[in-house]
């Protein structure tokens, strides 16, 4: 197991890796997005940042294992400090495409981190995978938090550029800290070549459990990216409403991973992963539906909570059944899975543009039922197989 020191600059990691990944979601009213109907443009944003973290954890594939977690680590928040400042510097009259570049070093940054603190928790990861998981899922999400409070506290008490300068400090101290630290050599876990990745598209479980990813990652992001201007736009509530709405999403996430984290050793994974999906499917459902603020409350609070479980645990289904699996590096069909899931918040852009902003929480919800049915599916292909379904009836 990890010593104390490595656990929290590993926790620390996936608050910073939260902090990122969140800001583009939190700084849209801020950038006065909610005032126009530039889909488009949002949707590039979304791409540029995700073109970033492919970049990155391409480099990061050989860069990791030649120059370590430590070199990883302090080059992510490097790059994540100059990403906001560079946004800062950009006037607020200024092209959009002038933030194009300064969002593909968000991305880069946020490339980079994940697979470096993932490589630090490889060891908890293998002993238990849904408690690692989730437990570090919890503090990406706190990170999100964070983030989204951050920019609605300030959002008229500040300028924007203070905002991002200060969002920038958070990743340089970061970096001045990990410049000064030491780290124990932890060996990167090996990886599938290209043709046996490949390989996998001959498993149907694989096929399965990558497609209920795909669709899970696309629920969870495209929700978080969009969700402020959907709120301001067609329930017409304020910036700062919709901003604490966001933060009441990212609340929900947090508490239903702290409270499944008490809950893995007591209650069926299967019928956990179950009742989540149906959960998010109706908070998707009340979102779609409702013109008002309270109404907006109560399908976030159902869609966070259902999405808390599912993720852990199907990592957990996946790392069980194909034991080369680990997360926050290359997986074949699996890391295909999360990219597209991750380009998402893209596509609605372009959705968005066609049919309007209503399309922002109709996509989560056909993708939560999609969901739902590929888990039944799973499950029965389990039991058609004579295959036990990963830790469900033990447990």
């Amino acid at each position: 197991m990890l010593n104390a020191s490595s656990a929290r600059k590993a926790l620390a990691g996936f608050f910073l890796s939260g902090l990122l990944m969140s800001f583009l979601g939190a700084i849209l009213p801020a950038w006065g997005y909610h005032l126009e109907e530039e889909y488009l443009t949002v949707g590039n944003f979304f791409l540029s940042m995700n073109i970033g973290i492919l970049v990155a954890v391409w480099v990061g594939a050989w860069l990791l294992p030649a120059r370590g977690v430590r070199c990883g680590l302090i080059l992510a928040t490097t790059l994540a400090c100059v990403a906001f400042l560079s946004l800062a510097l950009i006037p607020a009259v200024a092209s959009p495409w002038w933030r194009i570049g300064g969002l593909f070093l968000l991305g880069a940054g946020t490339g980079f981190l994940s697979p470096s603190v993932f490589q630090i928790l490889s060891t908890s990861y293998r002993h238990s995978p849904a408690s690692t998981v989730n437990l570090a899922g919890t503090f990406f999400v706190l990170g999100c938090l964070v983030t989204t409070l951050l920019v609605g506290g300030t959002l008229y008490v500040y300028t924007v550029p203070s905002i991002l300068v200060f969002l920038g400090l958070i990743p340089g101290f970061f970096a001045i800290i990990l410049a000064k630290s030491k780290f124990d050599s932890i060996p990167v876990p090996p990886q599938p070549s290209l043709r046996e990745a490949l390989s996998d598209l001959k498993s149907p479980a694989a096929v399965l459990l990558s497609i209920i990813l795909f669709f899970q990652f696309g629920n969870e992001w495209g929700m978080a990216g969009w969700l402020t201007l959907f709120l301001t736009q067609r329930i017409g509530v304020s910036p700062e409403a919709a901003l604490a709405m966001l933060a009441l999403y990212w609340f929900s996430l947090m508490v239903g991973r702290v409270a499944i984290q008490a809950l893995l050793g007591r209650v069926r994974h299967g019928r956990m992963l179950l009742a989540s999906g149906i959960a998010a499917l109706l908070g998707c459902n009340i979102l779609v539906l409702t013109n008002n603020l309270f109404g907006a409350a109560v399908g976030i609070l159902m869609v966070g909570g259902g999405f808390a479980a599912i993720y852990p645990l199907l990592v957990e289904k996946i790392g069980d059944r194909f034991p080369y699996y680990h997360p926050g590096f290359f997986n074949g069909i699996f890391s295909l899975a999360v990219t597209g899931g991750l380009l998402a918040p893209w596509t609605i852009g372009i959705y968005a543009h066609w049919w309007g902003i209503r399309v922002v929480m109709l996509l989560p919800m056909l993708g939560s039922c999609v969901v739902i049915i590929l888990l039944l599916i799973t499950s029965l292909y389990a039991r058609l197989t004579a295959i036990p379904e990963v830790k469900t009836d033990a447990r």
